[in-house]
């Protein structure tokens, strides 16, 4: 498993604002949604309403696959999320309000609605930043 990314991917993966997330519903069809996210060191970090459909999926099954949309030159990544919806890394809540123009992760509706936190690292690159 190569959970290992090009130093070339790094500033795409620190400026781009939307990343596709596709989480597994309980009879296994996909769903596909844009995110929010940052990444950091080989983790990707998404923030979203605690009452989500991508947050039921997690629960449920942990796999998920992510994109940034570029056909051109795109980057896949899998992995297992992990649901934080209490405990928010200071540091990530600093980075998606650094991103995002002052959005705060964890009110991410901005009226008060529960947010939670998908941490995702990654555990499989697939074509990360050239065509196969």
């Amino acid at each position: 498993m190569d959970d290992t990314v090009s130093s070339s991917l790094l500033p795409r993966l620190t400026t781009e604002r939307t990343l596709w997330c596709c989480t597994l519903r309980p009879d296994g069809s996909p769903h596909l949604t844009p995110v929010w996210f940052v990444h950091r060191e080989g983790v990707f970090w998404i923030g979203t309403a605690a009452h989500s459909v991508k947050v039921r999926n997690v629960r449920a099954d942990p796999r998920v696959s992510l994109a940034l949309p570029d056909g051109d030159a795109p980057v896949v990544a899998e992995g297992s999320a992990r649901l934080l919806a209490d405990a928010y890394p200071e540091d990530v809540v600093t980075a998606f309000a650094a991103k995002y123009d002052g959005w705060d992760v964890r009110d991410p509706l901005g009226d008060g609605t529960p947010g939670a936190l998908l941490e995702v690292p990654v555990r499989r690159w697939l074509m990360a930043g050239a065509a196969h």
